[in-house]
């Protein structure tokens, strides 16, 4: 099976080397000259132009924001017969704007390590025999994989995810600053964290990465433009979230409104 790809950033660049190292031809539009240097030197084929990609069997899509999906993605899905798998994070109404029929959203939780690992969490959402195709293509990089439903249910889930991980991340920045005032080191409360029951994803990933400054650094571009999403995504169904969405925004992490 040939799969394009667009998105080789940091995340988007280890997905087609699992791809190349599961045996399927990958077929990659990358804008960095760097990034295609090397995809191409493991051995994926470069195209010009990204609506060439509309000749493979799949295409997966890995941008970074709504923004970019209604840039780039028109032109793959004018000419495109096959299936698009989109891993983009954003409001859950950006795909359908695009008008094909074989979509399915694929958000992801997780970073460019567990890619390498292939330990990737990825949710699913479209028919189930797209669903299917999906879940075989995105094996060489993902696991656990988890089918949600219906188109918008995976988005809405990885935002709800994301939600609850601005909120968890706030509490435990409140939790530093009072270990610190109580004369405790960051390093080792959150040593502590990482395998104690107060810790969580948050705690255990500042920890991995050197502590809370280099952690906030790497997720908060992430969260901020999510939470917008999900505050958006929340009112088009009537829902009210104030209560999380309070705990979001209210805490050391600055993430705007």
């Amino acid at each position: 099976m040939t799969v394009g790809f667009v998105g080789a950033g940091r995340i988007g660049e280890p997905m087609v080397e699992r791809l190349l190292a599961a045996g399927h031809q990958v077929h990659v539009y990358a804008r960095r000259a760097d990034v295609l240097e090397r995809l191409v030197a493991a051995g994926a084929k470069p195209v010009d132009e990204v609506r060439e990609l509309a000749t493979c069997d799949v295409v997966v899509s890995c941008l970074y924001s709504d923004a970019q999906v209604l840039e780039v993605l028109p032109a793959i899905v004018a000419e495109l017969d096959g299936l698009l798998i989109s891993h983009t994070t954003g409001r859950p109404g950006t795909l359908q704007r695009l008008g094909h029929a074989a979509i399915v959203e694929a958000p992801f939780s997780g970073t460019a390590d567990a890619v390498r690992a292939g330990r990737l969490t990825v949710y699913l959402a479209g028919e189930p025999e797209q669903v299917a195709t999906a879940r075989w293509i995105i094996s060489s990089y993902a696991g656990p994989v988890v089918a949600t439903g219906g188109r918008g249910t995976a988005m809405r889930v990885k935002l709800i995810n994301n939600l609850l991980l601005a909120a968890i991340t706030q509490a435990t920045l409140r939790g530093l600053a009072a270990g610190r005032a109580m004369g405790i080191d960051e390093s080792v409360l959150l040593e502590a964290l990482a395998v104690s029951s107060g810790g969580s994803t948050a705690a255990r990933q500042m920890d991995a990465r050197g502590g809370s400054e280099n952690y906030l650094a790497a997720i908060t571009p992430f969260l901020r433009k999510d939470l917008v999403a999900c505050r958006d995504a929340a009112a088009e169904v009537g829902v009210d979230l104030s209560d999380l969405l309070a705990a979001a925004y209210d805490g050391p992490m600055n993430l705007g409104v």
